[in-house]
């Protein structure tokens, strides 16, 4: 691989990146979420929301993302049981399911509301 070109058109917007896990650095994490938020005068525009580590794969949420378009930033809910409902998660010698659910579904929230600030 010489290059990897990543075109500048879809990346407006703010993107955030949090996770969970034991340690800071080098660690399985037991969640992890990335998201990218775009606001246009006070209402989210675009979202592009996604949560790794806990199901078998990473997975976007995008009954999640569709249900935050157009809606005021300060109206947003992003609600622990939607999101247990898109990810599957996964039982481990890390965290349980129920945890990882509660986990990704606060880490959401926090990079949400860190990207619309």
């Amino acid at each position: 691989v010489v290059a990897v070109l990543i075109p500048a058109a879809g990346l407006e917007g703010r993107s955030v990146f949090l996770k969970l896990g034991s340690r800071a650095h080098l660690v399985i994490s037991i969640a992890m979420v990335a998201a990218r938020v775009v606001v246009r005068d006070g209402v989210v525009a675009a979202a592009a929301l996604a949560v790794g580590s806990a199901s078998p794969v990473a997975r976007r949420l995008p009954l999640i993302e569709a249900s935050i378009v157009g809606v005021p930033v300060d109206r947003i809910v992003i609600d622990d049981t939607m999101v247990a409902a898109a990810l599957s998660p996964i039982d481990d010698v890390r965290a349980t399911a129920a945890y990882r659910a509660g986990a990704a579904a606060t880490l959401l929230r926090r990079a949400h509301a860190e990207a619309v600030t």
